[in-house]
């Protein structure tokens, strides 16, 4: 399914064939819309068209550019209509000195008003930035934005200035000039963002994407930049349906609180097995306590799942790339699980694959390489710092200084049994040498060796 967060159906542009255009959206894939408006007619419009459709939600708000005739009348209409169960989200609103239709002084205190009207009736806000991201950044903190959250929408910014929003708790929405070739530097904003701060939009009828631009924009161009994201983001648009859905539930709570997670999940065409939440390491950037959500997928158990449990979510395994033993915990801790599991799977003409920190010598006080000798197709093992004492600190493990060591000697140990070995570090800005991580894989432990993104499980 894809989701377009941020649409202006309402606006003239579609008035000669809207029944047309939401239908095309649906007949292209598109589940969800939402549906915003710009001032306070629009805002009025938006709520009707909301009504008419159970696909389609509202937000309303008045648009920076028309800050200078807001008034007191219209700013009680607008608290009015915000209450209404139909509106998820107040916006768009924010702030934009590009065309300066109205003077800085009366946008920003047009974007302070909305931002504290979404905390009275708890919805989160559509924020619109156009050369304005200091002054957007500083409201936003200073106004407590934080407590309800929202879209940083129509992302235009760069890099840094993403995971500046995303530690504010702001969700980025990325439209059609994701898809323009100029547009590197959105592409790299959109790699850094963490999956669960990620939303697709069209900002119709405006910004159509490259193969329809110049165009009027509509919601089922949204597809367009749905494959450009997941392309970037290295996952099937299964996986970026799936991870926008649940953001859209996370940011609007929607649909029923999450429960426990499966045992087996899928990314791309892998299964994953969710061996265990425990872990010998406490990886200052792993999420396991703060949000278990990887790809759209719950990870979060109660229970570590049996063998019985396992092979049931797997199926045929030989449907798939790989079976890959992987979650927020250290799959060795659960050798006899992870053996005879992956006995079952090789039996049944599936390849396997441990994602491992390399500590499970360490774990069990012997070699385990030779145990799984046959039954391992490859193996991923996370040395994650150039050196001991930045493991130390990244990783946190608890064996002490000694793990580095170890997590070393199991690489050269694997490459005696298993037929892949990669080492992999997780590039965290200012924390990891990544040169120095690939030197030493490739020059010290003769492995080849993968960088794995930031918030990027899989």
């Amino acid at each position: 399914m894809f989701i377009d967060t941020h649409a202006h159906l309402e606006m003239e542009q579609f008035d000669a064939d809207r029944a047309e255009v939401i239908q095309r959206a649906k007949k292209a894939g598109v589940g969800m819309i939402v549906t915003v408006g710009s001032d306070l007619e629009g805002s009025f419009k938006a709520v009707d068209i909301a009504r008419q459709y159970d696909f389609i939600h509202a937000a309303v708000g008045i648009h920076p550019h028309e800050s200078a005739d807001v008034d007191e009348r219209m700013l009680a209409n607008l608290k009015k209509l915000a209450r209404d169960p139909i509106v998820i989200a107040i916006g768009e609103t924010g702030l934009d000195y590009f065309k300066k239709y109205a003077s800085r002084e009366a946008q920003i205190q047009l974007f302070k008003k909305h931002i504290k009207l979404a905390r009275e009736i708890k919805k989160p806000v559509i924020v619109h930035c156009r050369d304005a991201w200091e002054d957007v950044l500083s409201i936003l903190k200073a106004e407590k934005a934080e407590e309800v959250g929202g879209i940083i929408h129509c992302f235009s910014g760069n890099r840094e200035m993403a995971l500046k929003c995303v530690d504010l708790g702001f969700f980025i929405s990325f439209a059609g000039p994701l898809t323009y070739p100029k547009s590197s530097q959105l592409r790299e904003a959109a790699m850094a963002v963490p999956s669960e701060r990620l939303f697709t939009e069209t900002d119709c009828p405006y910004l159509a994407p490259q193969s329809n631009r110049g165009r009027r924009n509509e919601p089922a161009f949204v597809v367009e930049t749905a494959k450009k994201l997941a392309e970037i983001k290295g996952v099937s648009l299964e996986d970026l349906g799936r991870i926008i859905l649940k953001n859209m539930e996370t940011l609007f709570k929607m649909g029923e609180p999450d429960g426990l997670g499966k045992p087996v999940y899928k990314i791309r065409n892998s299964l994953y097995v969710n061996v265990t939440m425990r872990c010998t390491n406490a990886c200052v950037f792993c999420g396991r306590e703060r949000n278990p959500i990887v790809a759209g997928h719950n990870l979060k158990l109660d229970n570590e799942p049996s063998v019985e449990e396992a092979i049931r979510g797997i199926g045929d395994p030989s449907a798939y790339d790989e079976v890959v033993f992987c979650g927020y915990g250290e799959p060795t801790l659960r050798l006899d699980f992870v053996k005879e599991v992956a006995k079952q799977v090789k039996e049944k003409g599936g390849k396997v694959r441990i994602n491992t920190n390399g500590q499970g010598n360490l774990i069990h006080n012997r070699n385990i390489l030779p145990e799984l000798h046959g039954l391992v197709d490859v193996i991923s093992v996370s040395l994650n710092a150039e050196d001991a004492e930045h493991y130390r600190l990244l990783s946190r493990p608890e064996f002490g200084e000694g793990a580095y060591q170890a997590v070393k000697e199991f690489i050269k140990e694997a490459v005696k049994y298993i037929p892949k070995v990669v080492a992999t570090a997780v590039r965290v800005p200012g924390r990891v040498d990544i040169r120095q991580c690939e030197k030493l894989a490739e020059e010290e432990l003769k492995v080849p060796f993968r960088v794995r993104e930031f918030n990027v499980v899989g």
